[in-house]
């Protein structure tokens, strides 16, 4: 049934005459009279009473005229729900985010696109990066932020940030006058390091392991600041994104550059690239590809 039919019924049923309605809808009183019988025929209803001089709607009409103010209605709804959606004025994105990252990520990005569509709303889950890609492929989340997973099949991805780790370690250390630090000077220090399933854990261990050694971890911890305090106590050293380093404050600890290998921290947004995306999530993208890059580090490409 056409949804312009059912005004023309409402028309009707308003006026109580079929020439007056015809005029008003700017069509002939035969082709509204032909109209009307036929969405009766096909309703199996007699819709108005037309024996007297006033056309005027029967039990089944009127049932059905309240119907279609609900239909129409509900209709109307779904334009408007769906230009909302359109025009990023509703909306929920769910974002997966390692701890480590999600204190970078969320003032830098999320903060200022909410500036922008303070209706979208958004959902964070702090996760493992391993866990964050796993969520993401089954579709528990629309996206996630990561360092650069290892296997990319099934995910569309978008560089967010190139940085390296720095070294953290306690101002009375002999290595804190000596800058910058090879990996190997490093082989008989106590680690404090990330908890399993963070993928600067992996990096670091991976970058030991290529420049012959296997660390000592001492302290594992899945908050950064946690790790730093533990550094301040001269209970190891640590390797920590430099986007992290530049919110250390502590005196006691020092930040140094590494090399021979610098070990890169190289952040992706990630996303199932076979699931629809929807309008959020490609404004948001937009907007992470026009933002990002590190304050003081490598401009993206």
């Amino acid at each position: 049934m056409d949804l312009r039919n059912l005004t023309y019924l409402l028309e009707v049923a308003k006026l109580q005459n079929f020439t007056k309605a015809a005029e008003a809808l700017h069509m002939t009183q035969p082709t509204l009279s032909k109209l009307v019988r036929s969405m009766e025929e096909e309703l199996g209803v007699t819709l108005f009473d037309r024996s007297g001089k006033q056309v005027k709607l029967t039990d089944a009409g009127s049932a059905a005229i309240q119907q279609i103010h609900h239909i129409l209605q509900a209709v109307n709804d779904l334009y408007i729900t769906l230009d909302d959606v359109s025009q990023l004025k509703t909306g929920t994105l769910t974002i997966g985010l390692p701890p480590v990252i999600s204190s970078v990520f969320f003032p830098r990005v999320v903060a200022p696109f909410q500036k922008l569509y303070p209706r979208l709303q958004f959902e964070m889950v702090e996760e493992g990066a391993k866990n964050v890609e796993q969520l993401v492929l089954n579709g528990s989340i629309d996206l996630g932020v990561v360092i650069s997973p290892d296997e990319e099949a099934g995910f569309g991805t978008m560089p967010f940030i190139r940085q390296q780790l720095a070294l953290v370690l306690h101002r009375s250390h002999p290595l804190a006058e000596r800058p910058p630090v090879k990996l190997a000077d490093l082989s008989r220090e106590p680690f404090l390091m990330f908890a399993k399933g963070f993928g600067v854990r992996h990096h670091v261990l991976e970058a030991c392991h290529q420049a012959g050694f296997h660390p000592l971890i001492a302290h594992e911890s899945s908050q950064w600041d946690l790790l730093v305090e533990m550094v301040a106590a001269e209970l190891g050293v640590a390797l920590l994104p430099e986007a992290i380093c530049s919110k250390v404050v502590n005196p006691d600890v020092r930040v140094l550059p590494m090399t021979n290998p610098a070990i890169p921290w190289n952040l992706v947004v990630i996303w199932n690239k076979e699931r629809y995306v929807s309008y959020a999530m490609r404004e948001f993208l937009r907007f992470v590809e026009q933002t990002s890059g590190p304050a003081g580090g490598e401009p993206l490409c």
